[in-house]
């Protein structure tokens, strides 16, 4: 796939309101598609911290994931998220570890 059909193309997460208008009808803000994909990657850098990773937006539908060091991955879709995580971290990257939810006060 060229650059540019990654970009404009890609298939919705189940957590995008788009996917699921219905399951996202009661919110009281005001709501954009950018607002969603800013809040989802300030959930993200919360956990991904735990693994010494930061996630940000990058183009229209893609996220740039990220080590301490400077490595860098474009994740096309947020699905293939975790794999990346793990493949960037040579960790095993669990958003549901005690140990990390434990830190985030949870």
């Amino acid at each position: 796939m060229c650059a540019l059909c990654g970009m404009l193309g890609g298939e919705a997460h189940w957590s995008e309101s788009n996917a699921v208008p219905t399951a996202f009808a009661a919110r009281r803000e005001a709501h954009t598609r950018q607002r969603e994909r800013q809040t989802r990657v300030r959930l993200l850098n919360a956990v991904l911290r735990h693994y010494g990773l930061t996630v940000t937006l990058w183009a229209a539908n893609s996220y740039l994931l990220s080590t301490r060091t400077g490595r860098t991955e474009i994740v096309d879709e947020l699905a293939h998220l975790w794999t990346v995580a793990e493949r960037l971290s040579s960790k095993r990257c669990d958003p549901l570890d005690d140990q990390l939810l434990r830190g985030m006060g949870g």
